[in-house]
């Protein structure tokens, strides 16, 4: 028996190979994006990680000795004029002298050294100051990192979400062809009302048309982690197939460590550090000041007129100055007091901030609890529902069941495996969130260099 093709069918075969090759080879051309190489790629290219650099960076080149004032100042200054004057002069003996259109010469330069020897402590509490500046600037950083890397890996995830629930439908699109198939051979047959064939292939055009949708999903998921990652909207890239899991540790572990790693605590702290060395500030300005000076000077000028006609003097100088306050129309106090008020305002925001960060922990870890719990249910129920789905198949094919009792079981293994993957998801979301109160996204210690490194 000889079969023959129309000249359509031919063209129509041609095509979905030609469609088939394209699609391999742009999905070979499309990088596969791991997870770790999404953070990397964000840690060298996202912006608000190097205006975080920037800022700490900012704070590192601040605490030096001498923006605490505790090294001396030297400047060199000169100064030169010249004039053309008229002169009348007339004295007390009656005498008088004119000089018209005379010239006049100064010049004036010098060396001079200011250095505060004595503040009242003041230099060495504005040094301790800087240096938790620039230790809160580093924590500022790291937790600037730590939410970039938590923001790169929920929205990676999501792509990965969104690509298994396309895998779904496609599957669900598959099974429905099978479905429509054997319809039409008991249609034909006269076994089946059209009615169920009709019916059959409206659903199969309804996950079709969820396909596309899905198919946009992903391209705008994408899209977003292509802007945390600095990169063009419509870079093309592929994503892992399925969500990896890490063992958490215990809850115990957890809050017991939670308020010695969490930035947002450490901020606090420091935060309270600067506060109350700034109290200590206002409190060494009411204490006296000692400032030497030194310097050497040289003066010259030259007259064409009067009797001293040029005065030249130079020479070093030295001296110091000690100034003690006695009233300073209350602003000391005034300064001392409001210090007081920003210390315990500081105190009272490390203590919520102490409460909110272990209330987040303990509903994440009620959230991932909850979730591994349903994860775990849920695999079964997908698996039964899969397996009730094909025996239904099995059975319309032998004509044993009724399409009413098809499409309930064909939507139960539907809703199945969304529940499955969005489980997935926010369990990895809880998890990742985890990582993140507790300042574990990344493995080792983030090290400020200057050049955006973390270690």
């Amino acid at each position: 028996m000889s079969i023959k093709f129309k000249k359509s069918d031919i063209r129509r075969v041609c095509n979905l190979i030609l469609l088939a090759v394209l699609s391999a080879a742009s999905a070979c051309a499309q990088e596969l994006l791991t997870a770790d190489d999404a953070v990397g790629i964000a840690l060298r290219n996202n912006y608000d990680i190097l205006m975080a650099t920037n800022n700490a960076e900012i704070s590192r080149l601040n605490n030096t000795p001498g923006n605490a004032g505790m090294l001396p100042e030297l400047a060199v200054n000169s100064s030169g004029t010249y004039s053309r004057n008229n002169v009348d002069q007339k004295f007390s003996s009656g005498e008088t002298n004119s000089y018209s259109n005379s010239g006049a010469n100064s010049l004036n330069a010098g060396v001079e050294l200011n250095w505060t020897l004595f503040d009242g402590g003041k230099m060495f509490i504005t040094k301790n100051k800087l240096n938790e500046i620039q230790a809160l600037g580093e924590i500022e950083f790291r937790e600037q990192v730590l939410q970039t890397v938590f923001n790169v890996l929920v929205a990676y995830y999501e792509v990965v979400r969104e690509k298994q629930q396309l895998v779904s439908i496609n599957e669900v699109i598959s099974k429905n062809e099978a479905i429509v198939n054997i319809l039409k051979t008991s249609f034909g047959a006269g076994l089946t009302p059209k009615t169920n064939l009709l019916q059959a292939q409206i659903d199969l055009n309804v996950y079709r048309e969820s396909a596309i949708n899905q198919v946009t999903a992903i391209v705008a998921a994408k899209r977003i982690l292509n802007q945390l990652l600095s990169r063009d909207a419509n870079y093309q890239f592929e994503v892992a197939d399925t969500i990896p899991f890490d063992k958490m540790p215990d809850k115990e572990e957890l809050t017991k460590k939670l308020f010695d790693s969490n930035t947002s605590v450490l901020m606090g702290r420091k935060q309270l550090e600067i506060a109350n060395l700034g109290l200590k500030e206002y409190k060494a300005a009411l204490l006296p000041n000692l400032h030497f000076n030194a310097g050497y000077n040289f003066l010259k000028s030259e007259n064409s007129y009067g009797s001293l006609q040029m005065n030249q003097v130079y020479g070093p100088q030295i001296g110091a100055t000690l100034s003690i306050p006695i009233y300073q129309a209350g602003n000391a106090a005034r300064q001392v007091r409001t210090s007081r008020l920003q210390v315990q305002s500081s105190e009272y925001s490390l203590e919520s901030i102490r409460l909110e960060v272990n209330s987040e922990l303990q509903n994440t870890l009620t959230i991932y609890e909850s979730q591994l719990q349903l994860l775990e249910i849920e695999r079964s129920n997908t698996e039964l529902a899969r397996e009730n789905l094909d025996i239904s198949i099995e059975r319309l094919r032998l004509g044993q069941t009724t399409t009413l009792e098809l499409h309930q079981a064909q939507e139960s293994y539907v809703d199945s495996q969304t529940r499955l993957i969005n489980f997935e998801y926010y369990l990895k979301v809880a998890e990742t969130r985890l990582k993140k109160l507790m300042a574990g996204l990344l493995p080792g210690i983030y090290v400020l260099t200057g050049q955006n490194d973390c270690l």
